[in-house]
């Protein structure tokens, strides 16, 4: 599903779960969180209210998927993997990124 180009910077949170996932493979909502915050530091905050139905909207669009499982402390999960398509869709986003990030240092850099 294509994004229009207003989305993009809406759009942040999926590339940030989608790269998390591929990069650290499964983990449950509240680890995809803190990996995201541990990296970025007080700069990114997610919250649960964006997190869940972004989660949601990504397994129902394909990219990712869920299993139950249980976590360090034992207790029952979801656990979120990226799929083949979330890879795909992981690799347009990061292209996108760059393209926006490029355009506003322009902008920015314009004298």
């Amino acid at each position: 599903m294509a994004k229009h180009s207003n989305d993009r910077l809406q759009g942040t949170l999926d590339l940030l779960v989608l790269k998390s996932l591929a990069a650290r493979g499964p983990m449950h909502g509240y680890g995809i969180t803190v990996h995201i915050q541990s990296i970025a530091g007080e700069a990114l905050r997610v919250e649960e209210g964006s997190l869940y139905p972004a989660l949601h909207r990504m397994a129902q669009d394909g990219w990712i998927k869920a299993k139950w499982g249980a976590t360090e402390n034992k207790r029952k999960a979801r656990f979120y993997s990226i799929t083949p398509a979330g890879l795909k869709q992981l690799d347009a986003e990061e292209k996108r990124w760059s393209e926006l990030t490029d355009a506003v240092a322009r902008v920015l850099q314009f004298t």
